[in-house]
């Protein structure tokens, strides 16, 4: 049985994928295996990259996407609005197609036997033990709160989302796609045929079109009735720790966080944009939170290279200047 970490990037993301294996390197293991999904053709840079790390390898053989695509957009045909609505949006096919190409991962031909998955926008701050050793009583495995808010999983404005799972289990066994722990082999192509017949037969409002790939994957779950483990709701509170950007009460110390007291699994920049990691990458003084715990993971191999902020940083919220009003209204801000 093989375990490994996949997450998914393409040169957008290249800042955030640097500082995550780093991360992984220094909290995981320098040697734990790796594999970065590739989100689009997009690649230079995270090319060079993988090439320089022994335990990395990139996944970029479109053939092994294709049978995933194709699942992706049969689910959405399904849907009495989305495509319309995508088309009348100027979106060609199915809104961010590429981000499902992450469910290879369950593909009987993906490397892993047991895997964590990542998004890029993620730091690593502790070991992974804990949850590769539930993996192998439980087929998905997740440690997040997300079961609070289910409007982001669902369409929770369908009379038929409680028709099609029980409420209680909308209110606790959902999950946030940019972090979960599964087996490879779950969707196999026959229970994949099933789930777009479900789909077909009306279930298909309650998913969420502004969060297509993780609606479908929490559907999949969930339709298939794999049971699911969240260490949010297992642990005891005194141990369980959050994982978002958004707390803003985590303490930093060498360089990991800590809730109360309690060590991060990992942290989550949930919500922040890739543009402002690679404008932060470029010098720009912009402050944001926990942006010295990234610094450090992205620049450990290369402290000379990090930025040198002067002066006091501006705030990543903060509302555009005058100027920049006025640029932006003459069509010069870029």
């Amino acid at each position: 049985m093989m375990n490994g970490i996949y997450t998914l990037a393409n040169d957008v993301v290249y800042d955030q994928l640097v500082a995550l294996i780093n991360s992984i390197e220094v909290n995981v293991g320098a040697d734990f295996p790796v594999r970065v999904i590739a989100y689009d053709r997009n690649l230079e840079k995270v090319r060079a990259f993988v090439e320089t790390r022994k335990n990395v390898e990139l996944i970029d053989d479109w053939n092994l996407f294709a049978p995933w695509r194709t699942l992706s957009e049969q689910v959405w045909k399904t849907h009495p609005s989305a495509m319309q609505t995508w088309e009348d949006k100027g979106i060609d096919g199915v809104y961010r197609l590429s981000c499902n190409h992450r469910y290879f991962a369950f593909d009987e031909q993906a490397p892993f036997d047991r895997f964590i998955y990542f998004d890029a926008d993620v730091l690593v701050l502790n070991s992974l033990d804990f949850i590769f050793q539930q993996l192998e009583k439980s087929d998905f495995v997740i440690y997040d709160f997300q079961y609070k808010d289910p409007s982001h999983i669902f369409n929770v404005n369908s009379p038929k989302l409680f028709d099609v799972f029980p409420e209680e289990k909308v209110r606790s066994e959902i999950f946030c796609s940019g972090c979960f722990a599964a087996r490879k082999g779950l969707f196999p192509q026959e229970k994949r045929d099933w789930l777009v017949s479900r789909l077909q037969e009306g279930e298909s409002e309650v998913l969420y079109m502004r969060a297509p790939n993780q609606s479908v994957l929490n559907y999949m779950r969930m339709r298939s009735e794999i049971p699911i483990y969240n260490f949010a709701l297992e642990l005891p509170k005194t141990e369980t720790t959050g994982c978002s950007v958004t707390s803003p009460h985590f303490e930093m110390r060498d360089n990991v966080l800590y809730d109360k007291g309690t060590r991060l699994t990992y942290l989550h920049y949930i919500g922040l944009s890739s543009k402002l990691f690679a404008r932060i990458c470029e010098g720009e003084n912009i402050d944001f939170p926990y942006r010295d715990i990234f610094l450090h993971y992205r620049y450990l191999h290369e402290p000379q290279n990090r930025p040198q902020f002067k002066g006091k940083a501006k705030p990543y919220d903060a509302p555009p200047s005058l100027t920049d009003k006025v640029m932006k209204k003459l069509g010069l801000a870029q």
